[in-house]
């Protein structure tokens, strides 16, 4: 595997604390980290495009009020060579992303920290379970949903 570039798709960052003039002593943050992924091919041959998608809201724990909110889309084009048809799913949805986190993780803590608030280190995404997590996901989808009639 080779990474061609990185870049940023989409990014968006409110201060909702800026906009209501809180007081750090009011504010007792929670942390949601919600992440999704998407990979497809690119029309040149063994490149595939890997997006990584974060939604990052802080809350007030005492009133729930959102206190801010990022959302950032990072993206990586990849060329990857000698990965059997039937492992190239699970390879482009949890190595390529791998590849990606540490560079969305400073994004991120950059971006917190120059919007006013410390750092968020986001933890390491354990993108193997996320996986195996969607994998689930649907699998309990296509069970429940009803069976056409022929």
């Amino acid at each position: 595997m080779q990474v061609l570039a990185q870049f940023i798709r989409d990014m968006s960052f409110e201060n909702v604390v800026a906009q209501k003039g809180l007081t750090n002593a009011e504010v007792q943050p929670e942390m949601s980290v919600q992440v999704s992924l998407d990979a497809r091919k690119r029309p040149a041959e063994n490149q595939y495009e890997v997006t990584t998608k974060f939604k990052i809201t802080s809350a007030n724990r005492a009133d729930k009020a959102p206190l801010f909110l990022l959302e950032l889309e990072y993206g990586g084009i990849f060329h990857v060579e000698g990965v059997p048809d039937e492992q190239m799913h699970p390879y482009l949805l949890i190595e390529c992303p791998r590849m990606l986190f540490p560079f969305v993780r400073r994004i991120v803590s950059d971006v917190t920290r120059d919007g006013g608030f410390p750092p968020l280190n986001l933890d390491t995404v354990d993108f193997l379970a996320l996986y195996r997590s969607e994998l689930a996901r649907r699998a309990e989808a296509q069970k429940t949903q009803p069976q056409a009639l022929i």
